[in-house]
């Protein structure tokens, strides 16, 4: 028996809508992750961008679990002696909160061209508005795990 193999023209994509009030980061990261990368689908190839499009709001209330909200640190290093910056979790909520849900989702997928390609259909927003109305997503409820 052969195996299937999804072609690009095949692909067929869907928008979805991810309220991210009160979700936990890493629990609600990895179910996006599993929307761009099309892992949901019985289409699934590994080397074709097969996934949806995600928009995530409200990422300002979502919650992380524990002492993160006071322990977790954001590292970037701009390549210069003495460049490293570390930014508290609690200081990046406060500034750039689509960035906390971007970095978590970033992690989950692949560090290739592909992964590129795929962070690319990731559209992230503080509030609970967006402009993506006229592509008529569909409303996305994470299942509860455990």
């Amino acid at each position: 028996m052969k195996s299937y193999m999804q072609k690009t023209a095949e692909v067929q994509r869907d928008w979805y809508v991810v309220d991210a009030a009160g979700q936990t980061l890493g629990r609600l990261s990895t179910q996006i992750a599993t929307l761009l990368r099309g892992k949901h689908k019985p289409t699934f190839t590994p080397h074709i961008d097969g996934g949806d499009f995600v928009v995530v709001v409200n990422a300002e209330k979502v919650r992380v679990t524990g002492r993160k909200d006071q322990q977790k640190m954001y590292y970037r290093h701009s390549g210069y002696p003495g460049g490293f910056k570390q930014i508290p979790y609690k200081r990046m909520l406060a500034s750039h909160p689509d960035r906390i849900i971007r970095f978590a989702v970033k992690g989950m997928i692949p560090k290739t061209r592909l992964g590129r390609q795929v962070m690319n259909k990731l559209k992230v927003y503080a509030g609970p508005t967006h402009p993506h109305i006229a592509q008529a997503p569909k409303i996305y409820t994470p299942r509860l795990q455990g």
